[in-house]
């Protein structure tokens, strides 16, 4: 989850709330309703948002300049991974509460987080396979896929393993976290249990299963969505979350694409940094339907 700086760590306190608001027609009516430009020490903004801690993590291990450009790209990403994450969680707790309309928010905020996750690969079209060669080897065997705010996402789509959490075993609070979502109904279980509980034919396989295992699609599944997708009305709450999911499932779709096509620009079909066959690994995983029965279901209407 995102965190902000605490009042401990700003000198800028926030004022009770009732107070905000006159302080701040206050102080722009002493400035002339100019900004402020006279601070003791740190801006408040400063403070806040972290920049000096922020600007302070890209450290470049080559004097090759687009290594800056690859490590300032992974920061944002990492970034927007946890807001993803916090979006999801909510639309899946909200289902779990049968808020169709609270889950529907929170899918199309996600989309909107997702859409500037996918431009950030834009930051690394025009890197060449000579710049990158040039501080590859600087990175050792760091590879995205120890991503571990990734791995969050998956989990959270209904992609587990288990064993995907041992690259992290020497961080404790990082395994309990994937743990946690490991054994947790995914967003689409937790689509599935609601639909069951409106009444569609979702089997029992379904709604209680081992959570910690991979998702299999289900014939009956498939029919349940069909049944939604038969009342297409703005006003079908089930019509309207299933075709935000779908959204959010593209918009992964895609960002696993650009992943694919980002790695066969810089560095062709050599094996990747992390261990893998590098673009086989990545085709793979970008052939992979996100809840499956949401697309196969367009074969069959």
């Amino acid at each position: 989850m995102l965190s902000t700086t605490s009042a401990q760590q700003c000198p800028y306190a926030p004022v009770e709330d009732g107070d905000a608001e006159a302080a701040r027609a206050d102080r722009a009516e002493s400035n002339g309703g100019k900004p402020t430009l006279a601070f003791d020490r740190n801006t408040p903004y400063v403070d806040y948002v972290g920049i000096d801690t922020l600007l302070s993590l890209q450290n470049p291990r080559t004097k090759e300049p687009a290594e800056s450009a690859f490590i300032i790209t992974t920061q944002v990403m990492e970034l927007l991974f946890a807001l993803v994450q916090e979006r999801w969680e909510a639309a899946r707790d909200a289902m779990e509460d049968d808020d169709v309309p609270g889950a529907v928010a929170w899918l199309r905020s996600a989309c909107n987080a997702q859409d500037v996750l996918n431009s950030s690969w834009a930051l690394l079209g025009d890197m060449t396979p000579t710049q990158f060669n040039r501080f590859r080897d600087a990175f050792g065997e760091a590879s995205g896929f120890q991503s571990y705010s990734y791995r969050k996402l998956e989990f959270l789509l209904g992609n587990k393993s288990a064993a995907m959490i041992r690259p992290h075993k020497a961080m404790s609070g990082v395994v309990t976290e994937l743990t946690t979502l490991l054994e947790r109904p995914s967003l689409y279980d937790a689509a599935l249990r609601l639909l069951h509980r409106r009444g569609l034919p979702v089997p029992d396989s379904s709604i209680e299963r081992d959570w910690t295992a991979d998702y299999e699609p289900s014939a009956e599944v498939e029919q349940a969505w069909i049944g939604v997708y038969s009342d297409d009305r703005p006003g079908n709450e089930l019509f309207l979350l299933a075709e935000a999911l779908v959204d959010v499932a593209e918009r992964v779709t895609r960002w696993r694409q650009l992943h694919l096509v980002a790695v066969k620009r810089t560095m062709g079909g050599k094996p990747g940094s992390g261990g893998s066959n590098g673009l086989n690994w990545l085709a793979r995983n970008a052939e992979r339907d996100v809840f499956p029965e949401l697309w196969s279901l367009r074969s069959t209407i």
